[in-house]
């Protein structure tokens, strides 16, 4: 039966033997279960009801999980007659279209594994990716990508087969449309086939290697064993509770946290997955999807926060538009008073309760009215976000992990809603704190290793199975894991000042202009931050404030009026912040960032020392004398001695 665990002590440690005998059950669930198993047990539960949507020439169009599993068949089979076969790999690079996830399924099903790699990869990456793996096949989507391994595949010695998704292939590469053929004539000669290669996969075999994209050196390849995602997808069963789910697949595949969610996930659960190619195209699909679970990273939800804002301040009637910001302040602080364990007056709670109806309307502006699980991953979520979504009736549950955790570990129960936190562990999950606070975590979502590299991995799991996360975390008394740092992220200033960068970044971005933050401060007399304006915000408060419409987002970052409202954010940080960690001098740099630009991961995530690199100048300006950017204290702009 399932246990759930009752008690931890000051430490995280798990008392008693409550979390073991969740693991023995869930390992027991997932006997001798793999991808390919729970995909048959799919097709048998859903086999007509849509699996797959996406838009094609303008149409949508729609797969249901027995045409699915014709297209798996078809792919695996041709695959196998091409060679393919157990202990080889197949990389993709490939938007979020059918077709990756049918030839993902398809290598995975000729008993290989699947490596997805992202689309902003240079073609030394690639390179690097294949020869690490010794890639034997690639899908690619368009010629765009053709073109970057078709620049590396003579320094590719293993890749024997290329496979053009979409447009005419030149000589040497094989279609999409002629593999397909290839594979249902194999089936109609012998329609047994299929189910012999998938049934002689393995739960110990190797499913897929994700490659970690860092900020420097060589990505590591996190391998992951069949058993590992099985059973990590019966845990987040038990723990969410999430089936016939209807969800929108827009983040990279090749990171953990969309293959987990809606493709993985969406076999287990029965999913109905609309597939957005494009991130800058998600709004249109939500409102057409109007996802039940929506996964979404920081960055998402600032910026679908800030259109709905935005709608709101657009309304023309001053009367509608007062009521409506009057509600939304009741509900956030009615919010505030019970994540405190304050009581609501009754007037507010009245308040609230009778803006019910608005809520979902805004909610539906974004296409979220109908999302009864909104999760917000692979990064910390700033206080007032959690605010904004919880007052419209949307909590969201954070959850925490990492690739090396075949993704998730920790999350925010449905019933017991706390923010900022990664909540308490998942089902058969260990979870403890270090004596030096990091975060500690050992079960069955645990990879295998990396990929060709036992130093690495020995670094990363300890003897005892525990994964060192680097992440910094404290356990309060309500059960709930937050994390405060993490141990290599830390600035220490020319005065041996810690100071946690994130903390600052969070509370510099108080002005919903400012969409970026990178806090500067390592081996530095004092902290300054570079500041990205939100390209989506910002132009409409430009508006409000009489700035002509026709201003670029470089010249705003010049203007007066820009400087001193990022001046003002920034003084309503340095109040929550000690004398030390105080921002003293910003930059606002002049084009918008994103995974293309390099100064993110295709999660959204900063990359520190690439940016650190890329702005040196402007930084070291900063630190001159006199100083370059701006000072957030005016009266004050000589910052050239020490912070003590």
């Amino acid at each position: 039966m399932y246990v759930r665990r009752e008690r931890v002590n000051t430490r995280g440690e798990e008392v008693g033997m409550d979390v073991i005998a969740e693991r023995a059950d869930i390992d027991a669930a997932v006997s001798g279960k793999t991808i390919c198993t729970i995909f048959a047990d799919a097709v048998a539960k859903w086999g007509d009801r849509p699996a797959l949507r996406w838009k094609q020439n303008g149409d949508w169009q729609m797969l249901t999980w027995t045409g699915y599993r014709d297209q798996v068949a078809a792919v695996t089979l041709a695959l196998r007659e091409l060679g393919f076969g157990a202990g080889q790999f197949g990389l993709i690079m490939a938007r979020n279209v059918p077709e990756h996830v049918i030839a993902d399924l398809g290598i995975v099903h000729a008993g290989g594994a699947a490596i997805s790699v992202y689309n902003t990869l240079a073609p030394e990456q690639i390179e690097y990716v294949a020869n690490h793996s010794e890639a034997t096949v690639a899908f690619v989507e368009d010629e765009g990508f053709l073109a970057r391994v078709l620049e590396i595949r003579s320094s590719v010695p293993s890749l024997r087969h290329i496979v053009l998704i979409h447009g005419e292939p030149p000589e040497g590469v094989m279609s999409w449309e002629g593999l397909v053929a290839s594979g249902r004539a194999a089936y109609a000669r012998d329609p047994a086939l299929f189910e012999r290669s998938w049934r002689s996969v393995g739960p110990e075999d190797t499913v897929s290697l994700i490659y970690t994209s860092g900020t420097t050196g060589p990505p590591k390849g996190v391998t992951y064993s069949h058993y590992n995602i099985v059973w990590t997808l019966e845990s987040n069963s038990r723990f969410f509770r999430l089936k016939d789910e209807t969800v929108v697949s827009y983040l990279p595949l090749a990171h953990v946290a969309e293959r987990f969610s809606s493709q993985w996930n969406g076999i287990y659960a029965g999913y109905d997955t609309y597939l957005c190619p494009d991130v800058s195209q998600l709004l249109p699909y939500l409102l057409v999807a109007r996802p039940t679970y929506f996964v979404g990273v920081p960055r998402v939800w600032e910026k679908l926060m800030s259109g709905i804002q935005a709608g709101l301040e657009a309304e023309p009637d001053e009367s509608k538009r007062g009521m409506a910001r009057g509600a939304l302040a009741a509900a956030q602080q009615a919010y505030r008073l019970r994540r405190d364990g304050q009581p609501v007056p009754d007037e507010i709670a009245a308040v609230v309760e009778r803006a019910q109806p608005l809520f979902t309307l805004l909610r539906s502006k974004v296409g979220l009215d109908r999302c009864d699980t909104a999760v917000t991953s692979t990064a910390p979520t700033r206080p007032e976000v959690h605010e904004f979504w919880a007052a419209l009736g949307m909590p969201l549950h954070e959850v925490w992990g990492m690739s090396e955790l075949t993704g998730p570990a920790t999350a925010v129960p449905r019933d017991d809603h706390r923010a900022p936190s990664i909540g308490k562990a998942y089902p058969g999950v260990e979870v403890r704190l270090g004596d030096d606070g990091e975060l500690l975590v050992r079960g069955g979502n645990v990879m295998v290793g990396y990929y060709r590299d036992p130093e690495k991995t020995a670094d990363t799991i300890d003897k005892d199975g525990w994964v060192h996360s680097g992440d910094i975390g404290v356990l309060g008394a309500d059960g709930h894991f937050r994390i405060v740092d993490r141990k290599k992220e830390l600035i220490i200033t020319s005065a041996g000042k810690n100071i946690s960068p994130a903390n600052l970044e969070s509370l510099a971005k108080s002005s919903p202009i400012i969409g970026q933050a990178v806090a500067i401060g390592d081996g530095r007399k004092f902290i300054s931050v570079l500041v990205v304006l939100d390209p989506q915000v910002a132009p409409l408060w430009a508006k409000g404030h009489g700035i002509d419409s026709s201003t670029s987002l470089a010249e705003l970052a010049d203007h007066p009026a820009t400087v001193a409202e990022v001046r003002r954010a920034l003084t309503i940080a340095n109040t929550h912040l000690s004398h030390v960690e105080q921002f003293k001098r910003f930059t606002i740099l002049p084009a918008e960032w994103s995974p293309e630009s390099e100064e993110l991961t295709p999660t959204m995530k900063l990359k520190r020392r690439v940016i650190e690199s890329k702005y040196r100048p402007q930084i070291e300006a900063m630190y001159a004398q006199p100083s370059g950017g701006h000072a957030v204290d005016p009266e004050y702009a000589d910052h050239g001695k020490s912070e003590e």
